[in-house]
Formats: structure tokens, sequence, C-alpha cells
């Protein structure tokens, strides 16, 4: 297994096994997505058309399985950046994390973390971000399908150094596996400062 990093328009020949990364892994609790491939495409060119963009791929021979990406938040689309700039944030002063995503027979063996420090470490060395951020769904915890035993990763992001930020929020909609139309999904936003 290796860990490629790729940027900007780099992405193209790895588009569709990102897409179907993403349906395949956000299906599972807590985001329940029921992907739509051409979404998929729209919401990675955003990625593609950020020179400055990353993708952290996780390859296994020749079989990509999983990836983690970011981009300055100033190359986000603005449904991304609106909720920084009404808290009174520099979109320029962030470094947006986009998602981490690793089939289920590759977790556990470290790979979270490696995403993790790439992508700040990646950031850090473009010299020009104070804050490192992702955003993540919040669902009740009665949800009906939460699956028994599931821990969900906030442990895991406060041990990267991240705290959830109260007054930093938003919605994303999307259709769940198990209704008909789009809902509306409550975000939370993390950040982490970044040493100078």
């Amino acid at each position: 297994m290796q860990i490629e990093l790729v940027h900007g328009a780099a992405i193209a020949p790895y588009v569709n096994a990102l897409a179907d990364l993403r349906i395949r892994v956000f299906r599972e609790f807590p985001y329940l997505y029921d992907g739509d491939p051409q979404y998929e495409r729209r919401y990675l060119s955003t990625y593609a058309d950020s020179a400055e963009s990353l993708f952290v791929l996780a390859i296994d021979g020749d079989r990509v399985i999983g990836v983690s990406t970011g981009l300055p938040l100033a190359d986000e689309t603005e449904a991304f950046q609106r909720p920084f700039v009404e808290q009174g944030h520099v979109a320029d002063s962030v470094f947006y994390f986009g998602e981490s995503v690793l089939l289920p027979t590759y977790r556990g063996r470290g790979l979270g973390v490696r995403f993790f420090e790439a992508r700040e470490g990646y950031a850090r060395r473009l010299g020009r971000f104070r804050w490192c951020a992702f955003c993540a769904v919040e669902r009740p915890g009665d949800h009906p399908l939460r699956p028994a035993g599931y821990q969900p990763l906030h442990a895991f992001w406060a041990r990267r150094g991240y705290h959830p930020q109260p007054g930093l929020r938003t919605e994303f909609s999307w259709k769940d596996v198990d209704h008909t139309e789009e809902t509306a999904k409550p975000m939370s936003f993390w950040l982490k400062e970044l040493a100078p």
C-alpha cells in the first residue's frame, strides 16, 4: 500500500474512482448518502479547478482504497465559505478539509492519522494558513439507522487537536438511503489552529 499526493488538475485520472469511493463510504452512518455520480463529478471539479488542492490517495496495488482531500477555503464554493465569513473568519486564512473516505477493510491501520498529517503538513508548507477546518454531519443519538455499537469520530478528531465551534454551523442537503427526497442536514465545523 502506498500514499500519493496529487494536486489540482492532476486528479483527473482518479475522478471516477474517487466518486465511487465517496458514494460507497458515505452510504454508511452517519452520512447515509444515496450518491449520484453526476453530482460527484461536479463536486470534485471544485478541487480539480484549484491549483492548490490536495488529494491524499491511499493505493493498494492499482486500486484507490481511500482518499483525503483539502483546498484553500477561498477556492471552495460560496456555500462552504459563508459560515466562516459570517463568523468573522477570513477565508484566505483557512485550509479546508473536504473529506476522508476509506474502505472498511483498511480501517484501523493508521491511515486516518496519516490523512490528517498529510493535509496539515501541506497547509503548513503553503505558509499562509492560520486554521485547518472540516465539517461533519450531526445525527441524533436515537437515529433509526444508527448501527449498534457505533462510535462517532469526535474523540479521534480531538486527539488530532480539532475542536467543534458552536457558532460555526451550516446545513447541506442530500438524499438519505431511506428517503425519496433530499433533506437538509445540520453540519458543524471543527477547527485547529496551526502552530506558526
